[in-house]
């Protein structure tokens, strides 16, 4: 549907593991409702995200990983990298 296609890893020095949809869905229904410049964002499965050709992504980048921090989703040490879509 969307120009961009990501995956979505949290990362930790021992290595990675894709973003849970739950998460990607629980940060996208926030969005929709207060962050207007990730509108065109769509969860479409684990480690799955499709985003518009505008959507700034350092910025989604940083605005997933403080939302997944606030609701304790990260462990210590991981932070949200995207990976190349396959």
């Amino acid at each position: 549907m969307f120009v961009r296609k990501l995956h979505v890893v949290l990362r930790s020095p021992a290595g990675g593991r894709e973003c849970p949809l739950k998460y990607l869905d629980s940060f996208a229904m926030r969005s929709f409702t207060g962050e207007t410049r990730f509108d065109d964002t769509l969860p479409v499965g684990d480690g799955r995200l499709e985003a518009g050709a505008l959507v700034p992504l350092d910025a989604l980048r940083d605005a997933l990983e403080d939302w997944f921090r606030r609701k304790m989703y990260l462990q210590t040490g991981e932070t949200v990298e995207f990976d190349a879509a396959e």
